[in-house]
């Protein structure tokens, strides 16, 4: 019998994310546009300082996306056509292709079935005389082992990219992802833990690179905007090198700024959450939820569950029920080999990322979700695992 049937009102669907935005948020956007300053400035500044000094980095570059932010950090290592960048297959398509937008040939490397993420073994399997550089990346939230992999890649010469869209608030051996990272790669996307609508950031402690990203994301210019707008002189400013416009608005560093002082509290609640779904699932036969290595704390930007060989429906089966159930979930990390834009693109075998990406699903979670649509979301997948 349906809810028409009985005159009763269906509950409300599930989204799988909505970002923590408020009032604080609509004032902050409101006071930069009041301000008569929009584009790159001042506010961008403060949120480069305060990110960076979030996560334990000598320098912030604010940048219009983590996609912008890995192309930039890919210039700043020189690398270009006949060099090798090993990247995992098991993320968004974007990893790979920043290696393709510098000529560079991306690797696919396999990752561990715990975390989803590269380790130096499987780093080690695809790497040949080609390889340049690693690009590590803290896949939904779950930090990657990058003490080990620094270790590795110092050991080999390699230098090694942090990509860490999702890793903000996330930690390793008690420290912020990103910290005393060569550069890493921040995104500020809706589905991130924090948000700026679009947006990203690049951290490092080098202050020449820093200097170089800086001109680079403004078209190579020597001076910025900003500072010619300041200087009560005219500047006539020189473009040292072929640049990109990949700024950040004054608009959205100011919801930033609200939302990197919100950060804490976002965080220990998606724990929180986690930590529910982790007890509530247990007693559910053929999930695998994801969790906390051992070498770190995640924030769950994505809380994901990997289904059993044997579970009673396939992973595309489940996902279609959750729908007709009003839970909006997703299929789990994808795989960029297997995607249509890598057709041709040779790989090695990459059993572990084939079995994640077929078999594994994310689930809502999301910084307001209740412990009512909680219990939905499992009660749900009980009932498809035969639980009852």
């Amino acid at each position: 019998m349906s809810s028409q049937d009985t005159g009763a009102a269906a509950p409300a669907r599930i989204p799988v994310m909505i970002p923590w935005l408020g009032e604080d948020e609509a004032r902050a956007a409101a006071d930069a546009v009041l301000s008569g300053w929009v584009a790159q400035g001042p506010r961008v500044a403060e949120f480069e300082r305060a990110f960076a000094e979030r996560v334990g980095a000598e320098h912030g570059i604010a940048v219009s996306s983590c996609t912008t932010a890995l192309h930039l950090s890919l210039i700043a290592l020189d690398l270009g056509p006949g060099d090798e960048v090993v990247v995992p297959s098991l993320s968004f398509i974007a990893t790979a292709n920043a290696v393709r937008y510098v000529g560079a040939q991306p690797v696919f490397a396999d990752v561990e079935e715990a975390t989803g993420n590269l380790t130096p073994a499987t780093v080690d399997a695809v790497r040949t005389p080609r390889t340049k550089a690693v690009i590590a990346v803290h896949q939904g939230g779950v930090p990657a082992d990058v003490h080990a992999l620094r270790a590795a890649c110092a050991d080999r010469g390699l230098a090694l990219v942090e990509d860490a869209a999702c890793g903000i608030g996330a930690t390793v051996g008690g420290k912020p992802v990103g910290q005393g990272a060569l550069l890493a790669a921040w995104s500020f996307h809706p589905r991130k833990v924090i948000t700026t609508g679009e947006g990203g950031m690049v951290t490092t402690d080098d202050a020449a690179w820093a200097e170089r990203l800086r001109r680079l994301r403004e078209h190579g210019m020597n001076v910025s905007a900003a500072q010619r707008h300041a200087s009560s002189k005219p500047i006539a400013e020189s473009y040292l090198e072929v640049g990109y416009n990949y700024r950040m608005t004054d608009i959205q560093a100011a919801v930033g700024l609200v939302q990197l002082g919100k950060l804490d509290e976002i965080v220990a609640r998606r724990r929180f959450l986690a930590a529910r779904y982790a007890q509530l699932l247990a007693g559910v036969p053929g999930l695998t939820p994801i969790r906390d290595p051992s070498h770190g704390e995640g924030n769950f930007q994505s809380y994901w569950v990997l289904l059993a060989e044997d579970f009673p429906v396939g992973r595309d089966e489940l996902l279609a029920a959750l729908a007709e159930a009003g839970i909006s979930a997703r299929r789990g990390i994808m795989a960029s080999h297997l995607e249509p834009a890598y057709a041709g693109h040779g790989a090695a075998a990459l059993p572990v990322t084939e079995r994640i990406t077929r078999d594994s699903l994310i689930l809502p979670l999301f910084h307001t979700m209740t412990e009512e649509q909680q219990d939905r979301v499992v009660a749900a997948l009980r009932a498809q695992a035969g639980g009852g």
